[in-house]
């Protein structure tokens, strides 16, 4: 297993649900989808530059190669929602030292791991043209029991789903669109054992995986 990446989902993955009422995923995404493996989410503390005391965060780590038969462009979106409604969005925030920590942590096993500003562009295709990188996230709401890691950028599956709530008689805007464009997503969902004084030290439990649309 390259990196000690546990989990690999390809574009016949299995075990695929429902998200949103108006838009499934297909069990095989009629568009093109790149093969994704993870590891599950772990925590590092890493204290930046010019500071005394170490921050945490968290980063997934994964590996994505292209099988389509085509190069395609690759430029994921991965985001962390927690059962408290907090999102929190890979890379906002995030010193380079804190990617330079985990190439570190990975070196071994890991010797060609990316930065996400080297990940992203024109995938390649083949097993010799993989990228392994990370969605790091600043540390979340210690109230928190689950949280979601949604990752966009895998598939070209696009729905257009009606918005219920449009309003006709109002101009078209952001915050009145006629429709939503949906992408072919993955969710991953964990639960943190514990209360809030132990959940700092907790591994994460993972629930279930899935491609929804979102």
């Amino acid at each position: 297993m390259l990196c000690g990446i546990l989990l690999s989902l390809t574009a016949a993955a299995a075990g695929l649900e429902e998200r949103s009422p108006t838009a499934t995923p297909a069990p095989v995404s009629p568009k093109w989808q790149l093969d994704v493996a993870f590891h599950d989410p772990q925590r590092i503390s890493v204290t930046l530059p010019g500071e005394s005391t170490p921050r945490t965060y968290w980063y997934f780590l994964y590996r994505v190669t292209n099988n389509t038969g085509k190069d395609i462009p690759f430029f994921p979106s991965v985001a962390l929602v927690t059962d408290s409604l907090k999102t929190v969005v890979a890379g906002d925030g995030i010193h380079p030292a804190v990617y330079d920590a985990i190439a570190r942590r990975h070196q071994k096993e890991c010797p060609f791991f990316f930065p996400p500003v080297k990940a992203t562009g024109m995938l390649l295709q083949g097993e010799s043209n993989s990228r392994t990188t990370a969605a790091v996230f600043e540390d979340f709401d210690p109230a928190a029991n689950e949280f979601v890691i949604y990752a966009s950028g895998f598939s070209g599956e696009l729905k257009r789903v009606t918005n219920p709530a449009f309003a006709p008689d109002k101009p078209e805007s952001d915050d009145n669109p006629p429709y939503f464009l949906l992408r072919r997503t993955l969710a991953v969902t964990y639960r943190l054992p514990g209360d809030e004084q132990t959940r700092p030290h907790a591994t994460p439990v993972r629930l279930k995986r899935e491609w929804v649309m979102r």
